[in-house]
């Protein structure tokens, strides 16, 4: 039922109210993921072995924590406006949960293969796992809430560039030995 206001119709459909519950365990659980992750970045930026295979166009330290922070908040609406959308569809649900946390997953264990194993190859072929773990939530959202699709293009573009950056200080590891 369409309600006018001040001479614009407006659609009941556009007065949702935010389920705050829901939207803030959707951003604890993208920034527990995003805390771990940082613990196993932070130890290794300071590892003289970051600093010797880094890349030269790697952005300041300072910028990642911003980019990721700005990308964590995305993940984590587009998570919400998801739930929103299926959560009284039980199969699309648990896939829905499924396809998150092992997104989730992968991100931590980037961060721990390449800053705290110190394995810049094998950091490499997993981000092109957790790069296809996000293309797949792209991709599954398209047909069921296409804001969600939409807020995970960052990511998926700063993985692509991280993804770049992981194979520079690869090879700029391989140049070491």
């Amino acid at each position: 039922m369409a309600k006018r206001k001040r001479g614009v119709k407006v659609s009941s459909k556009s007065k949702k109210k935010v389920n705050w519950k829901v939207l803030i365990w959707c951003l604890i659980f993208v920034f527990l993921a995003g805390g771990i992750g940082s613990f196993f970045t932070s130890s290794g930026m300071e590892s003289q072995w970051y600093y010797l295979i880094k890349p030269n166009m790697s952005p300041a330290n300072w910028v990642f924590p911003v980019v990721w922070n700005t990308i964590f908040v995305l993940v984590a609406y587009s998570a919400y406006f998801g739930w929103m959308k299926v959560r009284d569809n039980k199969n699309k649900k648990y896939t829905m949960i499924g396809l998150f946390a092992v997104n989730l997953i992968l991100n931590v264990l980037w961060s721990f293969i390449f800053f705290y194993q110190m394995n810049a190859f094998g950091a490499f072929v997993e981000l092109l796992f957790l790069w296809f773990s996000i293309f797949a939530l792209v991709l599954w959202f398209w047909k069921i809430e296409r804001r969600s699709s939409y807020l995970l293009l960052p990511y998926l573009f700063w993985v692509v560039f991280a993804g770049w950056l992981n194979w520079q200080a690869y090879l700029n590891f391989s140049l070491m030995g």
